[in-house]
């Protein structure tokens, strides 16, 4: 099942559940999706490759974390709870994110891959770790995890 016929059967099962909050966050994930279709149908695409739904959804988590971040700076605790909730809805579609110790082994291989030595060398390693991981780790993350074997 693809992730836009998944979204459909959320909604119809939101709309059932008078769940608002997680009919809502549905809803725009699927808007996304529709636009991004869209964009790629002059390129001969019908629809979206799992890769770029993953994409999509990685942007929507790491924008429900930016504004988590914002919110708790101004002191919003109402605001930052609603868009914690609907980044628990968003991450349920995502593949399952790595551990620690799992990026670090990755980016530990990738390290030995392009012989890297110093914190100079950490965009010859941030690269390949990004597409290697990309939906399975937060960026921060893996960047924290990069710096710390580098430097």
């Amino acid at each position: 099942m693809s992730l836009k016929d998944r979204i459909g059967e959320e909604i119809k099962a939101a709309m059932k559940a008078k769940d608002k909050i997680r009919l809502e966050t549905v809803r725009s994930i699927k808007k996304l999706i529709l636009e991004k279709e869209v964009s790629v149908r002059p390129s001969g695409q019908d629809s979206l490759t799992e890769e770029q739904e993953i994409e999509l959804l990685v942007q929507l988590a790491k924008q429900r974390r930016d504004a988590i971040e914002q919110y708790q700076q101004v002191g919003r605790e109402d605001l930052a709870a609603q868009e914690a909730q609907e980044l628990a809805i968003i991450e349920e579609y995502l593949p399952s994110q790595l551990s620690d110790a799992e990026i670090a082994s990755t980016i530990e291989a990738i390290i030995a891959q392009v012989c890297a030595t110093s914190i100079k060398d950490i965009g010859k390693v941030m690269g390949p770790a990004m597409q290697q991981l990309k939906g399975k780790a937060d960026g921060k993350k893996v960047q924290e995890i990069v710096k710390a074997k580098l430097g």
